[in-house]
């Protein structure tokens, strides 16, 4: 396995006058671009606000700015760098390309480095997938794969609705975000993503997936439920940006099982979780689960812009050029592609991955019994989360009080066994309720809301094993990210409120430098604890 430069750190200050001229005449360089861009580039950016470094060389998980110093790259390009930066075989790969006078543009005709990377990409396929497959490839985006995708599943059925989940992210362009968990005023039936920590029932573990699970199938199967048979469904293994939250393998078989038994088509969005990164080659291999669409971007181009999707034959209804796009046939992405999925798959990376990963998930979740402000610990492999929270619930937040999965916004309606029910599933017995439906065991009813915390967990075993999460902290998670930065470690925020700490670090990553990551985390964790006197 290609090792990075094994202990990269901020550079020391120099000591001799050349040194410190050509270190100043970086800085003001690195300062200069900065202003320009502020001044040139539109509202819309997102990364550069957050980390001002202008990166002049990397190296697999090291990156070294125009002001000289150098960081750990835990961003990866947002999980596209699956070896890092410049990895030598990806880089060999593009070279062979230049060098061999191949045309680098040739929209979709055939091509010796486009059937290689097809070669290559079948070959990891999960089988029950790869026997009968087509590939389209899209343009250069991953969210121009995921409106393939919706547009294939319509054109297949016939049928126009679809199934998507809360916490969601499948793109920017108008029907990816249509799909994502942010959208209003679309045809998309929302449906609740299991997770534990804020459960949307309030029980999380098994039995939560098992709610989850059953919502789903129940709302299909309600002829008055206002949900017509839908085109797709389509679904994160693990969500990213909602926050790092692994689907559970039990519930992943139950959502293929609900969509084959009502023939609807299951699109798995692998954008960010293909290639290794949570541990095996692709994620829906962990649950067995073979999809009937795989929408593949980001790691599959070799850090170079590539997306295609991926589905089963019968699905290939397309009119030549119902989905068409000028950069289909990106050469030098295809051959850097290949070269990485070769790489990952030769050397068994998503192995690597799975055990490194499950190592920095203890080392963090000792990090959160030292620091009361992480509420969770979650991933799968090397796509790890840190959910931040206030450890004082009365100072309120964007969560004030209990979680938000767990509040309701309409009338109680009476259940099963003299329960109240309340959306999201928090049950309080009904002879705890006033007749306006207010719960008098709590003096704080907020004004006359309708309670919207869970019950006293000793008189309901229902929430026994599931405490109540704490508000979200998007505020020190931002001082969190912040001091990761001063101390040479570059991640960023995810999750509903943008609290959750993400670490998406290359496969390549050395146990030295896993170590090195945590421990400028933990050196920023207690920064913050410090500086805001967080106990």
């Amino acid at each position: 396995m290609a090792v990075t430069d094994p202990s990269p750190v901020p550079a020391a200050a120099p000591h001799d006058a050349a040194a410190r001229g050509a270190t100043a005449r970086g800085t003001t360089e690195h300062e200069g671009i900065l202003r320009r861009q502020s001044a040139r580039e539109s509202a819309a950016r997102t990364y550069a606000r957050a980390l001002p470094i202008v990166p002049v060389r990397a190296r697999g998980l090291t990156i070294e700015g125009a002001d000289g110093r150098r960081y750990l790259d835990c961003l990866s390009g947002a999980g596209t760098l699956a070896l890092g930066h410049n990895h030598p075989v990806v880089l060999e790969a593009i070279r062979g390309v230049l060098d061999s006078g191949a045309p680098l543009h040739v929209l979709d005709l055939a091509t010796p480095v486009k059937d290689a990377f097809t070669t290559e990409l079948f070959r990891t396929l999960p089988p029950g997938l790869a026997e009968r497959a087509r590939v389209q490839f899209c343009g250069p985006a991953g969210t121009d794969a995921v409106e393939a995708a919706l547009k294939l599943v319509r054109a297949a059925t016939g049928r126009t609705g679809l199934l998507a989940f809360t916490g969601a992210y499948h793109g920017m362009t108008a029907g990816a975000l249509a799909a994502s968990g942010g959208a209003t005023d679309v045809r998309v039936t929302r449906l609740p993503y299991p997770q534990d920590y804020r459960c949307p029932f309030g029980v999380g573990g098994p039995r939560g997936a098992e709610l989850a699970a059953h919502w789903t199938e129940s709302l299909l199967d309600d002829t008055k439920a206002g949900v017509p048979q839908p085109a797709g469904m389509i679904l994160e293994p693990v969500q990213g940006e909602g926050g790092v939250i692994p689907a559970p393998d039990a519930w992943l078989r139950r959502m293929r099982y609900i969509t084959e038994q009502r023939s609807i088509p299951l699109i798995a969005d692998e954008v960010q979780t293909g290639v290794g990164r949570t541990g095996a080659f692709w994620a829906v291999d962990h649950s067995g689960v073979v999809p009937d669409v795989m929408v593949l971007s980001k790691a599959i181009g070799g850090s170079l812009p590539l997306a295609v999707i991926v589905y089963r034959d019968n699905l290939d209804v397309w009119p030549p050029g119902a989905h068409a796009g000028t950069f289909r046939g990106n050469q030098l992405a295809m051959a850097a592609g290949a070269a990485t999925l070769a790489y990952v798959r030769e050397n068994d990376l998503a192995a690597r991955a799975a055990t490194l990963g499950a190592r920095m998930l203890d080392q963090l979740n000792a990090l959160a019994k030292e620091f009361p402000y992480i509420g969770d610990v979650r991933g799968r492999g090397l796509m790890i989360g840190v959910e931040l929270v206030d450890p004082d619930p009365s100072s309120g937040g964007p969560m004030s009080g209990a979680s938000s999965a767990s509040t309701s916004a309409s009338l109680p309606t009476t259940g099963t066994e003299g329960r109240v029910l309340h959306r999201g599933g928090a049950g309080i017995p009904a002879q705890s309720l006033d007749a306006r439906g207010h719960d008098v065991r709590r003096e704080d009813a907020r004004n006359g809301d309708l309670f919207t915390g869970r019950p006293d967990q000793t008189e309901d075993p229902l929430f026994a094993n599931h405490p109540a999460p704490r508000p979200a902290a998007p505020g020190i998670a931002g001082a969190v990210r912040d001091a990761c930065l001063e101390r040479g470690l570059i991640v960023e925020l995810g999750g509903r409120h943008s609290s959750v700490v993400r670490l998406l670090p290359p496969l390549t990553i050395t146990d030295e430098q896993a170590a090195a990551v945590i421990d400028r985390l933990a050196d920023a964790f207690a920064a913050v604890a410090r500086t805001r006197h967080l106990t």
